[in-house]
Order: C-alpha cells, then structure tokens, then sequence
C-alpha cells in the first residue's frame, strides 16, 4: 500500500514537471498535478461515505488501489456480518419457538426488575399483555406480597410458591435466576395438581393425628392413675406400666409435632404477628436448656450472648418452638462437661440467631437432609434423646413463615453450629456494634 502510495505521488510529480515544461512554469503543473491526486482520492472517499449513508446493503462501489483494497475489505467484512446476522436470527428464531413450546412461562427482566420479553405460557399463567406490561416492573402486575419480599430480597435459593395472580385456585411455583449483570430470569409453573395432592397429604397427616391424640390422653390418663396406686401394683407390672406410660407419652409429643408442622404447612399467615423482644424471650429459651440438662443429668456451659438491639417482627410463639427445638438438640447431642451458647446479632444482612456447641457433630452427608421429616442421623442415638424426628422440619418451616433461612455447620466429633438468619426488614433497629455476654 506505500508502494502505491509512493509511487502515485512520483507519477503525478513526473506529470506535473512536464505540465511545467509544457506552460513554463514548474510549480504550477507540480500543483496541478498534486490537486489532481488529492480531488481523485476525495471522489473515491466520497462514494464510498456515500454508499454508506444511502444504502449500506447495495454492492459496495468500484475502487482502484488502496482505496479498492479497503472497499474489498468492507465488503469481506459486511458480507460476514451478514452471515452473522442471519444465524442470530435463526438462532432466536429456534428459540422462541422452543420458548413458546414449553409449559413453564419464561420472562426476561432487566436490571431495574422491568419485563423485556416473555414467552406465552407466561402470558397465560400472569395474564401478561405485550402492548400493555412491555417495560413495566414485575412487581406492578404480580402484586402478592410474599412475591414482593421474595423479589426485593434476592435470595433465591427456593421456588416460591403462590396463587396465580389471575385465578386463586391456580397454584403456581416461581423461580428467579440472576443472569448477566443483574438481569434476572424468571421461571414460572402451574403446580395446581402437586398442591392439591399436598394440600390432602397434610389433611390426611392433621386429621389422623387429630384421630390419634384422644385416645392417647385417655391411655396416659389411666396410666398414671393406676402408677399412682403403688401398693395394688406388682414389681413387673408395675415396670411395665412406666414403659407403656414413657412410649405414650413419645407417642403424644410425636403427633403434637405432626399437628404443629401440619398447621405451619396449611397456614401462610404468620399467627398473632408482634413485636418479639429477645432480651425476655432468649433468656426462657436458656432457663429451659439448663432444666433439661439438668434431667438428663449432665453437667454443661450454657451461655446466652444477645447483642442490641435484640427485637423482630413475627410470631412469638413460633419463634420460641424453633429456637427452643435448636437448644434442646445442642443439651441432647452434647456430652457432659461439654459448652452451648446461644448467640443473637445484627449486620446489615439482618438478625441472626445461632446455637453453637462443641458437642457429638453430625457428618457432612447428612446435613442436607437434617430437615427432612423422620429423617435421623443414627436410629438408635436419636430413640435414646427421645426426639421425634421433626424438630429440625418445624423450625425450617418457622423460619420460612419468616421469610429466614436455616444455616448448618457441623464436623464429626468438633460440635455444631446452627443459625437463623432473618431478612433486614423482620429486625427492628439498626445494626449493632456487638453482642453482650449475659
């Protein structure tokens, strides 16, 4: 390209000192000449600004030299693009028609959570209308609350499961991923057969152990009626009676835990919401850690660590279930001599409960499944503690109806770690330099 270059400006340098010899003057043809060059390149510019401004998809003009090796170049690279344009388009094409295809309703959000595209199964199960919702945040057309705190919160480790905005009988299941830089993609399902054969599990679940606890009050009532009369009772049966009062008495403890995790299941209200104040409520849970210590006869450090402030919007008496269950597992799981404590903070993630131990541990296998229902760890340890098999069940679905999560760290024989961790809105107060010791 130099060489052209160069000897172009030689060419017309010759051509000027002959139109110089020509006029006698040899500036003027060596100008001549010059301005000649310049007013050929300018044209050749000119067309090729020309074709782009007009029309960019017509064949690219003619050049010659440099100038005719750049126009190849743009054509090479226009035709690629083309090229590439047409397998986007192809690409896209594949894929909205598989995106119409599917059952599952897709919708793409933005950054801002605004809707830019969604396929049709989204708009028949959100009732979403092109001309009307393009642009417009999520939030304004499904309006349920639990959606709300579910979106704003941006933790989507769960599907959330909700009414159908357009049909309350339709039960839907929504799961948001974070794609790109904020953008998010959600997913939407109609569940309505999967909740409607839950929804007669957990009846069936309520009413049998609705069905069972009467007779049951009635066995441990003559039970310990005949137990009180000690005299009319000989040594066997007398042991045999204390065994068949004990194993009521699990009996009962298991069918009030099935009767509590059935209502947590049917009921998405939270019950007497208020404002719970930790500085009384953990101390009762530390009170009553110690007593059962104390019947099991074992000798343990059990310390309570709240930090300020220490108050959460919610329910009382669901809260108290759950954080008790977690400190009556730490006093049954941890050996004699051996320490518990209970800690409450905040940051500016939220309010987080944890109960942390140097007891037994649990191996790494098991702790995805440790809030399964009757799931156990060791049979024979968890018959010997007396435990049901649904404590850890109760508090994730505690913590669910408050938007929390449940947290677990174990290590074989190294002790445990459990917390829960409640969103920024459900703590009052601001965060906290550190928690106090008591």
């Amino acid at each position: 390209m130099l060489f052209f270059y160069f000897r172009s400006i030689l060419l017309c340098l010759l051509v000027g000192a002959l139109l110089g010899i020509l006029f006698n003057s040899l500036a003027w043809g060596v100008v001549l000449a010059l301005g000649s060059l310049l007013g050929w390149h300018y044209h050749q510019i000119y067309l090729l600004s020309h074709w782009l401004e007009q029309n960019p998809d017509s064949e690219i003009p003619e050049g010659l030299g440099a100038l005719g090796n750049i126009f190849d170049d743009i054509y090479l690279l226009q035709k690629r693009h083309a090229q590439s344009q047409a397998q986007l388009k192809a690409i896209l094409r594949r894929m909205q028609k598989s995106s119409t295809a599917l059952k599952e309703g897709v919708v793409m959000l933005n950054a801002q959570g605004n809707l830019d595209w969604w396929n049709t199964a989204a708009k028949r199960l959100l009732g979403l209308k092109r001309s009307q919702d393009q642009g417009n945040a999520i939030t304004n057309l499904v309006r349920h609350p639990r959606f709300l705190r579910y979106f704003l919160n941006r933790n989507y480790t769960d599907p959330l499961k909700l009414p159908s905005p357009l049909d309350r009988n339709i039960s839907l299941e929504i799961s948001i991923t974070e794609i790109g830089k904020n953008d998010r993609l959600l997913i939407v399902r109609d569940i309505t057969l999967l909740h409607k054969l839950e929804i007669m599990r957990q009846d069936f679940i309520g009413n049998v152990s609705h069905e069972i606890k009467t007779p049951l009050t009635v066995i441990q009532g003559y039970l310990e009626a005949f137990l009180e009369q000690t005299t009319l009772l000989q040594g066997p049966m007398k042991k045999g009676m204390e065994e068949m009062l004990y194993q009521a008495k699990r009996m009962d403890n298991l069918v009030n835990d099935l009767l509590m995790l059935s209502r947590l299941e049917i009921d998405n209200q939270r019950e007497n919401e208020t404002q719970i104040d930790l500085h009384q409520l953990l101390p009762n849970i530390q009170k009553d850690a110690k007593d059962l210590a104390q019947q099991l006869n074992k000798r343990q450090e059990i310390s309570l660590n709240i930090g300020h402030p220490a108050k959460i919007m919610g329910s009382e008496k669901e809260i108290f279930s759950a954080f008790l269950n977690l400190a009556y597992n730490a006093v049954k799981y941890t050996p004699n001599g051996g320490k518990i404590e209970f800690r409450w903070w905040i940051d500016k993630n939220g309010g987080h409960f944890s109960v942390i131990d140097d007891g037994i541990g649990i191996a790494s296998q098991h702790l995805a499944r440790l809030t399964e229902r009757f799931y156990r760890v060791d049979n024979s340890r968890s018959t010997a503690s007396g435990g049901t098999g649904l404590g850890l069940a109760i508090v994730k679905h505690v913590l669910l109806r408050h938007d929390a999560s449940l947290e677990i760290h174990s290590r074989l024989g190294k002790g445990s770690t459990f917390s829960c961790h409640f969103p920024s809105q459900l703590p009052i107060g601001q965060v906290q330099s550190g928690p106090k010791k008591t």
